[in-house]
């Protein structure tokens, strides 16, 4: 054990953490009264490898949740293996040597031939004069080698304990910062969470990792290639961002999904998934001076190693105005974005207001104006950072225009809302809601084990310490009016503005539907 924080409250255990914050919200107090709550119940363990687990102790119900947020998303791939943060928490329930294998000693050596195969038969097929009639028999030996493999597994091994023993939620999911992996049982299994988490991250196997491939680019075609407002998406931020990382989609592109190998996935495992990359949060029916033995005994065993360095790439300011039209048989759809700092910088309780002010809720400006009493959207809103945290990154508008109206309007009342942000002094009424919203969310998320466990663990990896979740709060308290006018004056700029559409096509179109006063200065894609 290299550190140990234990935080003891006077209070009673039988107090509800989830009682106290209902109590905190209907009165005045800041984000250090609702941390209070927890510091008390809240007890930091961090392995002498360097995984940091925080325990947080609320006996409402004989269950527990767990959320482990792993610093690795996909913003630290590269090009060739952009979609591997995501292929690797596909593969990271695929069970270990001993889960989900009928025979490991046969299984790996079939899994070696596999990849030798592999690697033939991509290195023929990319080359600039491949052998079509080679490039096909190499196939043929590689699915043979595969089908070899395939009949040492026990499909979903993994997750059937989980279910067996109580387990619910079992999920994972992947952004530009990081890999998320959670789920709750009961707490009487608590030794069998600490095997399985421990087992998979000590020793993942890499079995079924083509076939599993294959699943993640038909997500691509479902979520990117087959909806207009993802292939937007992935469009806007490739021209948003001229360097940084952040341009690349978290499923990554087809051409490395259909390339990157088995072995590029060990790789990127043993630089990311070490301790000191981990942060784990338990919430539930726990007792910290229990459990810490037993997370001591299974997560002690996995090797130290250092912490990846962090991105050397700096997004350049952006010196002019860019925009992306998509042109489709699709409902058209118009949004803007603006480079801004990361969750890190001190202007981002700052963004937090300016968001709530145009978009939170019905008695938002976006909403009142555009939905309601224009009636020239069917939605809009706003939100940031996107798409990471992390870094600096980007604030975003959207809107999508009902039926015969056209982006051309939603842009120009956008943009008066962003124009008044700049010229005139949102309201007290309007900045008291956005504080007392941004409680009101808190509470929300620490309703309930799961939802507290992901946030803890993710404010622990952001900002190296979990109390910034309730420090959020003082900091949102302390914005004034002339803070958002400064902020939007310095954001809101067009040399700083990417605006992405989708331009409906009509079927008989006789040309371009857009006009020429749109196509000037435009950067086209389709």
């Amino acid at each position: 054990m290299r550190s140990t924080q234990a935080l003891r409250s006077r209070l009673p255990k039988t107090v509800l953490v989830a009682g106290s914050l209902l109590l905190a919200l209907a009165l005045p107090l800041a984000g250090q009264d609702l941390l209070s709550g927890f510091e008390g119940r809240t007890t930091e363990h961090v392995l002498d490898n360097g995984w940091t687990f925080i325990i947080v102790e609320r006996p409402v119900a004989p269950v527990f949740s767990f959320a482990t947020v792993v610093d690795v998303g996909a913003a630290q791939e590269v090009p060739g293996i952009t979609g591997l943060a995501h292929m690797f928490e596909h593969m990271a329930f695929k069970g270990t040597p001993n889960i989900g294998t009928t025979d490991y000693a046969a299984e790996a050596k079939a899994l070696q031939e596999v990849e030798v195969a592999y690697r033939a038969y991509d290195l023929a097929r990319r080359h600039p004069k491949a052998d079509a009639a080679e490039v096909e028999a190499l196939l043929a030996t590689f699915q043979a080698k595969q089908e070899a493999a395939f009949q040492f597994v026990i499909p979903n091994e993994f997750g059937e304990l989980i279910d067996k023993n109580g387990g619910v939620g079992l999920n994972a999911s992947t952004n530009s910062d990081s890999t998320n992996y959670f789920y709750s049982l009961p707490a009487n299994r608590f030794e069998l969470f600490a095997y399985l988490e421990s087992e998979r991250f000590l020793h993942p196997v890499f079995r079924e990792f083509y076939k599993e491939r294959d699943v993640v680019q038909e997500e691509r075609r479902l979520r990117t290639e087959s909806q207009p407002i993802g292939r937007l998406i992935e469009q806007a931020l490739s021209v948003a961002f001229l360097a940084h990382p952040y341009k690349q989609p978290v499923v990554g592109y087809m051409s490395d999904l259909q390339t990157f190998t088995a072995t590029d996935a060990k790789e990127f495992y043993q630089t990311h998934y070490v301790p000191a990359n981990m942060v784990t949060t338990l919430v539930g029916h726990l007792d910290a001076e229990k459990v810490i033995p037993i997370l001591e005994k299974y997560f002690g065993r996995i090797p130290a190693g250092p912490k990846p360095e962090p991105l050397r790439t700096v997004e350049p300011a952006q010196i002019g105005e860019k925009t992306v039209v998509l042109v489709d048989p699709s409902q058209p759809v118009y949004t803007e974005m603006y480079h801004r700092p990361s969750a890190l910088h001190a202007d981002h309780a700052v963004y937090n207001a300016i968001d709530d002010i145009l978009s939170n809720g019905r008695t938002s400006r976006l909403y009142r104006s555009l939905v309601r009493d224009q009636q020239i959207a069917a939605f809009t809103g706003s939100f940031s950072p996107f798409p990471g945290q992390k870094y600096d990154s980007l604030w975003l508008a959207f809107a999508m225009p009902s039926k015969g109206h056209s982006n051309q309007e939603v842009q120009a009342a956008i943009r008066q809302q962003i124009e008044r942000l700049k010229t005139e002094p949102v309201t007290d009424g309007e900045l008291q809601r956005a504080r007392t919203r941004a409680k009101a969310n808190l509470v929300r998320q620490m309703n309930n084990n799961q939802g507290m466990a992901f946030q803890f663990s993710l404010f622990q990896t952001l900002y190296g310490d979990w109390r910034a979740l309730f420090k959020g709060i003082d900091a949102i308290e302390k914005v004034t009016k002339e803070d958002i006018m400064r902020v939007a004056q310095k954001t809101f700029t067009a040399n700083n503005r990417t605006v992405a559409m989708v331009v409906t096509e009509e079927p008989d179109a006789a040309s371009d539907p857009t006009t020429d006063a749109e196509v000037d200065n435009m950067s086209s894609t389709r």
